[in-house]
């Protein structure tokens, strides 16, 4: 019993150690090719960059005039994908619009959503240090950039 013990517990570590080298490996991979497209992004004269390396464009400026702050509870409708295009999350496909407070998403949203109004629709483009760095989040990869069509709804106070 006590071998069996023993030869898990290798085998554990094992599989451990080799999943956070490949996970090191895909993030580099994947952080050399997301700067290599946000900074041809960049060139598009209608995307925003801010000083956090978070870039944005415009798609709708909406009819609000009060901007969310970091601790704002809003409603938004958004539709999440990679650069490669893959869907990974969205709540215009399940038709569902979301509330959360803004403290509790990544810092791209965070920092993002405060620089709308009700209305607004922005295309955010989120380095992978803003979203989930170096660790996967379900179908997300580790370094990964990630793209936001979001819809600020509402602002709940």
């Amino acid at each position: 019993m006590k071998f069996v013990l023993l030869a898990l517990a290798i085998t554990l570590a094992a599989f451990y150690f080799y999943k956070n080298t490949n996970d090191k490996k895909v993030a580099l991979e994947n952080i050399e090719t997301g700067k290599a497209f946000l900074a041809a992004n960049k060139s598009n004269p209608e995307i925003i960059e801010t000083a956090s390396g978070l870039q944005y464009q415009i798609l709708n400026k909406g009819t609000g005039s009060t901007h969310p702050n970091a601790n704002s509870t809003v409603k938004v409708h958004y539709h999440g994908t990679l650069i490669d295009g893959t869907v990974f999350d969205s709540s215009v496909e399940r038709n569902e619009p979301i509330s959360f407070p803004l403290n509790q998403v990544i810092a791209g949203w965070t920092e993002g959503v405060q620089l709308m109004v009700t209305g607004a629709k922005f295309k955010f483009f989120i380095p992978s240090e803003l979203a989930y760095g170096n660790r996967a989040a379900g179908s997300i990869k580790p370094g990964s950039v990630l793209i936001f069509d979001v819809e600020l709804l509402d602002i709940q106070q």
